[in-house]
């Protein structure tokens, strides 16, 4: 029996996510998603603050900072904004990446609806906009890829409009060169490695978990665009 797109999302997740917080926080997304029969970015910050206070041990430092901040009574918006000026603008973290992607199973919205709610959701924990781009980079290949679209043609559709930065992590990279920390262009980059060099969706994800040692940063997005790219 054919699995649909978020049924295909959390086999992936679920392989390759080897400390829970961002399938976790993906699920929260899915059923927000799922139960307003669409977005609501209120209901979704809610529903992270909630697992947060319950059992968010792997949220990452800049979310957990915001959660914080929003328990204390200050809004997501004013609290993301503030840990990235407490951070010095150091918020381009992968967290909102790994939380994404089943913002791509809504596809009655256009590519422009998508991207906008994409940046809307990240900027829940993360200010910095890079962490939002390459969220929308991860959003739109899996959308790209399980509409249909060619491994080379996803990519390349998904290249237009994003920053510098995140168009760089979009193409093959050398190994040496691949960095291993959570900042969100270098996850991108690591991921995207072992996508285009992997045969199938069991290798890439084990190879990049070989890769990333116990953070596991670029195994979630492995996981979840390899999800799209091997979709059956």
């Amino acid at each position: 029996m054919t699995r649909t797109y978020t049924e295909n999302l959390f086999v992936g997740l679920t392989a390759s996510d080897k400390n829970g917080g961002p399938t976790q926080m993906a699920s929260q997304l899915a059923d927000s998603l799922q139960q307003n029969n669409g977005f609501d970015l209120e209901d979704i910050g809610e529903r992270y603050l909630n697992w947060h206070r319950r059992d968010g041990y792997d949220s990452g430092p800049i979310a957990g900072r915001v959660f914080s901040l929003v328990r204390n009574g200050m809004s997501f918006h004013k609290a993301s904004e503030q840990v990235d000026y407490e951070m010095t603008g150091r918020t381009a973290g992968c967290n909102p990446a790994h939380r994404s992607a089943p913002l791509a199973m809504l596809t009655n919205l256009t590519d422009k609806e998508l991207i906008n709610i994409t940046i809307q959701e990240a900027k829940l924990t993360h200010w910095h906009p890079l962490a939002a781009d390459v969220s929308v980079a991860t959003v739109m290949l899996c959308r790209k890829l399980w509409q249909g679209s060619g491994w080379h043609g996803a990519i390349s559709q998904v290249r237009k409009g994003r920053m510098v930065e995140t168009q760089k992590a979009l193409e093959l990279q050398d190994l040496n060169e691949l960095k291993g920390d959570g900042y969100a262009p270098n996850v991108l980059a690591a991921s995207m490695y072992f996508l285009y060099t992997s045969d199938n969706l069991e290798d890439a994800i084990d190879r990049s978990i070989d890769f990333a040692g116990p953070a596991n940063y670029c195994p979630v997005l492995v996981g979840a665009i390899g999800s799209a790219k091997w979709r059956n």
